[in-house]
């Protein structure tokens, strides 16, 4: 019914739907001046320290850049920023004339973004290729993420920095203190970063900026100037030293389990600044235990494997840096470095530093091999160098070597920007490679992209070549042998009917793909007009009907759906959404592939009943109906249940339950977390798989496969 309305309203508002004004263009904005304290505050979420007694720093009109950009703030902030020989200190003040509605939770870091939150962003080192991006919500639960130039936002890193939030009677407030040997910059005098100032009010669902982030723009091109009369950067040197214990049993039969595999290790991984802008990372011996379980994921008749994001430390920071443009999103290859093909390192370095308009970046690894076998060794090298606001250009290298067999690939990319509204991208890439049975192979990977947006719409597009000898090992790459291109252009309505002011945004788009695929021997298209609706309270609706044909083993084939999928935040404590598409598919049996229909649903509900609880389930069921017998090829069912309970913002448990109907297993997954800053931690868990089969026997009923538990305790030392 809600889907219902919302189109009918629309269709009665499309033509009279009026632009947003965008911000007027004229001179840049005069330096922010921050005020040098001789006591540092408290950091406590109450702006009563002799640090805030100023006049807050002179902002004028906040304007909104998600879902819609362009409308002003609908709520005053303010902002204060101090410094001192050891941090920076930035005071926010969040009025509110609703107070009883600020959405505010005690949760794990980085899990707060459906909340109100404030947020930062510092150009350090104004070279626009890196930023530090700094959240907190008004419970002061931290969010941090590393901008760059070519990766996008990378929210892996896990800095050592101090927040607090505090609710009041008229709004919100926080305060947030970066200390000086965790951010890269020029010491001396008359030092300059770039800083941006964020806003999320969670009743609307409205995310708001100071400056203006006007459409095609980031961070990089809207930043502000923050000038220092003095700043010294203090060297960084940390180690972690960790220990971990771990033990595991298979079942043999159905009466007796093997033996258990127990297995304790320590390591250590050093944090070094060789400058202020240069920082070395050494790991020997990491622990990379999980504590973080893949959802279980459909996976049945999947053509291309299902990505899934690396969760381990040594390599999470900075990661981005070492990806390419033009990669992700609806491109073949996801990205150019996927550290998730290092299974299992017994060392890395890293090296990551930035020097004027220059960043640039070094990893190493080596992954560890049973007693007597050699080790696959990776090693992978950025530079980039910027020469302006978001446009750069870089260089990348990677090198494989396992024995006989080695892939080495060189290539470099640039982005660019021409005028307020257009940008592209392009990259190339070469490789060398030989296989263990010494047949070599070189290949091509190429790509280029566009992107022209303002306020009323958007047109993008990508053109992407790959040879059939090329081989990337350190990518996420999708296929080779194909040339493929991707058209799409949108529309965007931004309702003012004051009957309609629940509707934000609607954004008709159509977009469309085509491809010759030299592997497949022959072509494929796609067509799929849609509409995209942003309501308040977080709402979203879409409604897609796409088709055309793809060709898999030489036989073409019909490929569409018919898709809607919205959601939600109906009160503080709920969030539904989901979904549901239908239509023609193949099944991908390399040897006789066959045309059929697929069908799939999913749903998606999110409960918070108190500020410490956290529920998530979701549902996903997928049938596939063959066209040629008439008969149901697979009915899969997977379900997740995940539920987290906040004593304090350092300690919680967490409890996962997953089940897949296709390979008849269900995990339970438990884990008790302390965390009293990133790197000191304390982790215990306990794991156990239950299974239908075992060693090719059909049991019965679900049966206890494999149980594990671990216990991992490492502590950040600071000199």
């Amino acid at each position: 019914m809600f889907a219902k309305a919302a189109i009918f309203a629309a269709i009665g508002l499309v033509q009279a739907a009026i632009p947003i004004r965008l911000q007027a263009q004229g001179a840049e904005k005069a330096d922010l001046r921050p005020v040098r304290i001789a006591t540092p505050p408290k950091i406590d979420g109450i702006l009563d320290d002799e640090a805030w007694t100023g006049d807050p720093l002179p902002l004028d009109t906040w304007m909104s850049y998600n879902p819609m950009r362009g409308e002003a703030a609908a709520e005053k902030t303010q902002v204060w920023i101090g410094y001192d020989a050891e941090a920076l200190y930035f005071a926010f003040r969040c009025l509110d004339s609703e107070p009883g509605k600020i959405r505010t939770n005690i949760t794990r870091r980085d899990n707060a973004f459906s909340d109100d939150w404030v947020g930062v962003s510092l150009d350090s080192s104004r070279a626009g290729q890196l930023a530090y991006h700094l959240f907190v919500n008004p419970s002061g639960i931290q969010m941090d993420a590393l901008q760059s130039g070519s990766g996008g936002e990378d929210f892996a890193p896990d800095w050592v920095w101090q927040s607090a939030g505090h609710v009041g009677a008229d709004g919100w407030s926080a305060e947030i203190r970066v200390p000086l040997e965790n951010i890269r910059f020029r010491s001396g005098l008359d030092v300059r970063m770039g800083v941006l100032f964020w806003r999320r009010l969670s009743r609307t669902g409205v995310s708001t900026s100071w400056p203006e982030m006007a459409p095609s723009k980031w961070v990089f091109e809207s930043n502000a100037v923050v000038a220092f009369d003095e700043l010294q950067s203090r060297r960084l040197f940390e180690m972690i030293p960790s220990a971990t214990f771990s033990g595991n049993q298979l079942r043999s039969d159905r009466s007796r389990w093997n033996g258990t595999r127990a297995r304790g290790d320590v390591g250590v991984s050093v944090k070094y600044g060789l400058s202020s802008a240069v920082t070395l990372d050494a790991t020997v011996n990491p622990d990379f235990s999980q504590v973080e379980s893949d959802a279980f994921e459909v996976e049945v008749n999947q053509r291309f494997p299902i990505f899934f994001s690396e969760k381990r430390p040594f390599f999470m920071e900075g990661l981005g840096l070492f990806n390419i443009a033009g990669t992700g999103g609806d491109s073949t290859m996801r990205t150019a470095v996927h550290t998730r093909k290092i299974i299992d390192p017994s060392a890395g370095l890293k090296l990551t530093g930035a020097q004027g308009r220059h960043t640039f970046g070094v990893l190493s690894s080596a992954d560890a091999a049973p007693p007597g076998e050699r080790q696959r060794a990776f090693t992978v090298g950025r530079e980039v160098m910027n020469f302006g606001r978001g446009q750069y250009a870089g260089l990348l290298v990677s090198d494989t070597e396992y024995g006989n067999d080695h892939n080495r690939v060189v290539g470099g990319d640039v982005a660019f920007k021409q005028g307020e509204h257009f940008q592209g991208n392009a990259s190339y890439l070469f490789s060398s490679s030989r296989t263990l049975e010494g047949q070599s192979s070189q290949g091509r990977g190429t790509q280029a992209s566009y992107d022209y947006s303002t306020q009323r719409f958007t047109i993008a597009g990508q053109a992407e070549h790959y040879d059939t000898g090329f081989r990337m090992d350190t990518a996420f790459i999708n296929r080779v042998g194909v040339t493929r291109g991707w058209q799409y252009q949108a529309l965007n309505f931004y309702p003012s009917h004051p009957r309609y002011k629940w509707i934000k945004r609607i954004n008709p788009f159509v977009w469309v793909s085509g491809a010759e695929d030299r592997n497949q021997m022959g072509t494929e298209i796609f067509y799929l007009p849609a509409v995209r609706f942003n309501f308040t309270r977080s709402g979203y609706l879409r409604v897609d009907y796409g088709t055309g044909h793809e060709t898999y083993a030489g036989h073409k084939f019909l490929i569409g759906r018919a898709m809607i999928d919205g959601g939600a935040q109906f009160t503080r404590w709920l969030n539904i959404s989901g979904g549901t598409q239908a239509g023609p598919a193949i099944f991908y049996d390399p040897e006789a592939p066959y045309q059929g229909d697929r069908r799939s649903a999913n749903i998606r509900i999110g409960l918070q009943p108190n500020a410490r609880l956290n529920s998530n389930t979701s549902y996903s069921f997928v049938t596939f109906k063959s066209r040629v017998t008439g008969l149901n090829v697979y009915r899969v069912h997977v379900l997740n249940l995940r539920n987290t309970y906040q004593f304090t913002p350092r300690f919680f448990i967490r409890a996962v339950g997953q089940f897949d109907s296709s390979r008849k297993r269900i995990l339970g997954d438990f884990l008790a977390s302390y965390e009293l800053s990133p790197g000191t931690v304390v982790h215990a868990g306990y794991g156990s798989l239950f299974g239908r089969g075992l060693e090719e026997t059909e049991l019965d009923r679900y049966t206890a496969t494999a149980r594990a538990l671990f216990f991992k305790a490492s502590y950040l030392l600071r000199f």
